[in-house]
């Protein structure tokens, strides 16, 4: 889901009165939630608000060429913004990342704990994160991801099983695999819809429904990603198993729409085989220019 303007506004209008009502000094850290409801309108939820430095700084101050911790230590001993960041502050805009994408991932210790399911949830699960560099925003994404440890393949077979509420949206984006030169597998739910938008789809059993399964195509090799969004209770047992199975068998595993979106950007990316190298210092020279 990209982020709409106005609903940038809202975010900055948030952060400014948090963080003027709770007198903060320095760095402040606040999670939003959006929620886009069936009419389309965003609406705005704040998690949680901490005074304090987070993990996303350091890559911030990357894209941006700005050193917002030593900005922030010089604020907490008396120095005024406006001094630090005079031409910033006159206009009242983000802080600049140039023309690039800067996109940042989490690394997930998957491989390392056996057992543990990759769905994501509120739980902090990550062990560290990375970020990708590029010109657009499908090679950001992919080198994102191979610095994170998780090979995106150019080619191959997708399975695909997404909950009521991503059928929507699993039309186009298959069809975005397969241009790339996917074949699909799917689930009977989410073949029906495919099938009829017209795609060619080879069907497979669930767990509980018989054999071959979406598991034993894993475990033979004929699985090359999978995207697999979480559906509840009714179907745990089944989307574990798939997860589980991704996860001794070192199959990307993407449980999100978004994710998947973002991935076949990726893929279109390294399918032309054309990765560049970039000096951050570079990069800040042509946004400062």
């Amino acid at each position: 889901m990209s982020i709409r303007e106005e609903t940038l506004e809202i975010l900055r209008t948030y952060t400014r009165k948090l963080a003027l009502a709770l007198k903060v000094v320095g760095l402040v850290n606040l999670q939003f939630a959006i929620q886009r409801d069936a009419e389309g309108q965003d609406h705005v939820f704040v998690i949680e608000v901490n005074p304090r430095a987070s993990r996303t700084v350091p890559y911030v101050s990357k894209a941006t060429g700005i050193p917002l911790a030593k900005m922030a230590a010089r604020l907490m001993t008396g120095r005024k913004l406006r001094d630090l960041l005079p031409a910033q502050l006159a206009g009242g805009k983000d802080l600049e990342t140039g023309t690039h994408y800067y996109v940042k991932s989490p690394v997930f210790p998957w491989s390392k704990f056996g057992g543990v399911d990759t769905v994501l949830s509120p739980e902090m699960k990550s062990t560290g994160e990375v970020m990708g560099v590029a010109a657009t925003f499908g090679e950001a994404f992919a080198k994102a991801q191979l610095s994170a440890g998780q090979m995106l393949p150019i080619g191959g077979t997708v399975f695909f099983s997404v909950n009521d509420h991503d059928k929507s949206a699993v039309v186009d984006l298959v069809r975005r695999y397969v241009e790339l030169g996917f074949r699909i597998v799917a689930t009977e739910g989410t073949g029906n819809v495919l099938e009829g938008a017209g795609i060619s789809v080879e069907r497979v059993f669930k767990v509980k429904e018989g054999r071959p399964n979406v598991v034993d195509l894993i475990k033979g090799d004929r699985i090359q990603l999978i995207v697999n969004t979480p559906r509840g209770q009714d179907t745990f047992f089944d989307e574990k198993a798939i997860r589980r199975a991704a996860v001794v068998a070192r199959i990307p595993t993407i449980t999100t729409i978004a994710a998947a979106q973002a991935a076949v950007e990726g893929i279109a990316a390294m399918q032309k085989r054309q990765t560049t190298v970039y000096a951050l210092q570079h990069l800040h020279a042509m946004t400062m220019a």
